[in-house]
This record gives C-alpha cells, structure tokens and sequence, in this order.
C-alpha cells in the first residue's frame, strides 16, 4: 500500500525532527574551549591573594588591572601554588555530582571559565556576586560576572596564575601593605639570610 501525501509528509517531518534532536544531543559533546593559540604576546601572571581577597594581572612588572574576588571556604581551600590555565569557555556549562545547568543566570561559574592544571579548579564568574570578598567558593577563584568577562579578554591558554596563601613580599608589593613576618622569615631563611 502506498503512502498518502500526507503521511509521506509526515513521514518526512518525523525523520526530520529525529535527525534534529540527534544533533542536538550531540552538540554538547564537542569541546567547550576557545582557540588554545597563545599570542605573540609576553605571558601574563594572575596573583592572587588568598588574604586579601584579590587578584591582580601582571605582565612584565606592571598590574594591568585588580579585581576583586572570593576564594575558597574553610572546608573548601583553594589551592595555593603556581598553575596554568589550560582551558577558556566562554559561556561555560556547569558539570558537578550529576548537576548539569546550561549557561545563564542560574549558572553557579557564571558566564566564564578560565579551568587551571587542576581538575576541578579554575577561575569563574559567579550567579552569586554577594560571595564577592568572602571565602564562600568551593576552593575556586570567582568574581562578578563583568569582571571575568574583562579578565577573561586579558588572559590566554599558557598563562600562569600565582596563589598565595600567604602575604609574602610579592603580594605585599602587588596589594599593598606589609608582608607576614613569618612569611618573610621563611623567605630569608631559604636564601640563607
């Protein structure tokens, strides 16, 4: 029996939305990164101060800018060293213990993801900027969402980024203010001053 115009057209229809829906669900599967070449350009360093709750973007001596930023809790650290960024999404999907939420204000990493060397930790925005200048996060770095919106055109795959637990001589020339007397006594003592 042949097929009316109808149902061939319905037919059609129903392969047509099959086929959709496949690439639909295929979409999320390709990688969430932007273009991983660095320019010709001198490496800038992220410092970020766990103490002072900021971060400062460095490149040959000088702060392009500051930014202020929540670090992780008590029961969360973020954690210290030095890292590199490996990954940049802009409009970042959010992926935790079965959790999957699309870009959008609901987004607990906000509208950017700058991921570090690190499984799991990166610097991100936030859908809640009231964290902003706390230790709230869940050991990553977070700002306002129009703050890592600027600090992500700034920063590139390769980059490094600095965190300190500490105020060291460094971050006080960076922040301001004096460094932690056992930080400097530390620091002395390891080039046998």
């Amino acid at each position: 029996m042949k097929p009316t115009n109808h149902e061939s057209i319905k037919n059609r229809i129903s392969k047509w939305i099959v086929a959709a829906l496949v690439l639909a669900a295929a979409v999320p599967c390709f990688p969430q990164s932007t273009s991983t070449t660095v320019a010709t350009r001198e490496s800038r360093v992220v410092l970020v101060s766990i103490a002072d709750r900021k971060l400062a973007v460095v490149e040959n001596g000088k702060v392009l800018a500051y930014f202020q930023v929540a670090v992780g809790s008590e029961a969360s650290p973020s954690p210290t060293g030095e890292f590199v960024i490996v990954r940049r999404v802009a409009n970042p999907t959010y992926y935790h213990a079965g959790v999957v939420l699309p870009a959008g204000q609901d987004n607990p990493v906000g509208t950017r993801w700058m991921g570090l060397n690190v499984k799991g930790y990166g610097i991100h925005g936030t859908n809640a900027p009231a964290s902003i200048g706390h230790a709230t996060s869940h050991g990553c770095i977070r700002l306002r969402n129009r703050d890592v919106e600027r600090l992500f055109a700034m920063l590139h795959v390769g980059d490094v980024v600095k965190i300190r637990g500490e105020r060291d001589e460094e971050i006080a020339q960076i922040f301001g203010g004096d460094a932690d007397v056992a930080s400097t006594q530390v620091v002395a003592e390891s080039i046998g001053q």
